[in-house]
C-alpha cells in the first residue's frame, strides 16, 4: 500500500497506531518501554484484535500501562500479573492475554506466580522488562542485576557471596514443559526492535493455538537508575548485559 502524501507534499511513512492514546508517557527520557509499548500495539493494530486483547499491568514503571495503551486493561498486584492473567484467560479464553512486568516484579515479588503460570502452560504471552534494577522505586538491586553492579542497595557492588548471582529467569522457565515459546530481545537498535516485534506477533499467533506459554524477556536500559545518559546506557548494554544475557530465542515450538 502506498504511503499517504500531506497537503504539504511531505509523505508520512509512519503514523501512531490508534491502539495508543494520546497520552504523554511519563518514562524517563530514553527508557526502553516506551518503545515496547509502541511495538506490542502495532501489533495488536496489524492484527486486528484491539477489541480482543488484554494486558495486565502489575506495580513498578509499567503501572501506568493502560494510560497508554488502547485496550482493555487489568491492574495486578505487585508480582502477581501471572495469576491475574490465568484468571482473564480461562474465564476468556477467546481472548488474548498478554502480561507487562520489570525484573523487581516478575522475578522477585512474583517468582512463585511466574514459575507456576508456566509451568501450568497457561495460553497466554508475559513480556518481561530487564534492566536489571527496580527503575521506580529508587534504583535498588535486582534479582538481575549484574555481579559487581551498583545500587542504592548494593553502593559497593553486588557481591554474589553475600547476595546471590544474577537470575536468568529466562532460561530457568524455558525448561518447563509449559513454556512454549522463549525468546531474549532488546530494543537498543532499529534492527533490534524490528526483532522484537516478529517476536511479539509470533506470540499473538501461538495463543491460538493453545499450546503453552510464550514469554518475551526484554533486554532494556534504565538512565536514572544507572545514572547514565541514554547514550551511554546503550553502549553499556552491549558491554556488560548481552554477555550475561544473551539475544535470541532460547526455545521455539517444535511444529
Amino acid at each position: 500500500m502506498e504511503n499517504e502524501i500531506q497537503d504539504n507534499g511531505l509523505e508520512i511513512v509512519y503514523k501512531k497506531p490508534s491502539t495508543l492514546t494520546d497520552t504523554p508517557l511519563h518514562y524517563c527520557p530514553g527508557c526502553g518501554h516506551s518503545v515496547v509499548h509502541r511495538v506490542l500495539m502495532e501489533v495488536v493494530d496489524e492484527l486486528g484484535i484491539q477489541d480482543k486483547t488484554i494486558g495486565v499491568a502489575p506495580v513498578g514503571c509499567s503501572v501506568f500501562a493502560y494510560n497508554y495503551m488502547n485496550i482493555d486493561m487489568q491492574e495486578a498486584a505487585h508480582g502477581r500479573a501471572g495469576a491475574v492473567a490465568t484468571g482473564i484467560k480461562r474465564v476468556l479464553p477467546d481472548k488474548y492475554v498478554f502480561s507487562y512486568q520489570g525484573d523487581g516484579d516478575l522475578a522477585a515479588i512474583g517468582t512463585a506466580e511466574t514459575i507456576h503460570t508456566v509451568n501450568r502452560g497457561e495460553n497466554i504471552l508475559m513480556v518481561f522488562i530487564n534492566n536489571a534494577i527496580y527503575g521506580m522505586t529508587g534504583g535498588q538491586m535486582a534479582p538481575t542485576s549484574l555481579e559487581g553492579m551498583k545500587t542504592a542497595t548494593s553502593p559497593y557492588g553486588r557481591d554474589v557471596k553475600l547476595m546471590g548471582y544474577p537470575l536468568k529467569i529466562t532460561e530457568l522457565l524455558a525448561q518447563l514443559p509449559g513454556a512454549l515459546y522463549v525468546t531474549r530481545q532488546s530494543v537498543h537498535t532499529p534492527n533490534a526492535v524490528r526483532k522484537l516485534k516478529k517476536a511479539v506477533k509470533a506470540s499473538f499467533e501461538y495463543q491460538k493455538l493453545n499450546e503453552g506459554t510464550c514469554f518475551i524477556e526484554v533486554v532494556s536500559n534504565c538512565p536514572s537508575g544507572w545514572k547514565q545518559t541514554p547514550v551511554q546506557t546503550m553502549k553499556w548494554i552491549e558491554e556488560n548485559m548481552f554477555p550475561k544475557y544473551p539475544l535470541g530465542d532460547i526455545k521455539v515450538p517444535k511444529f
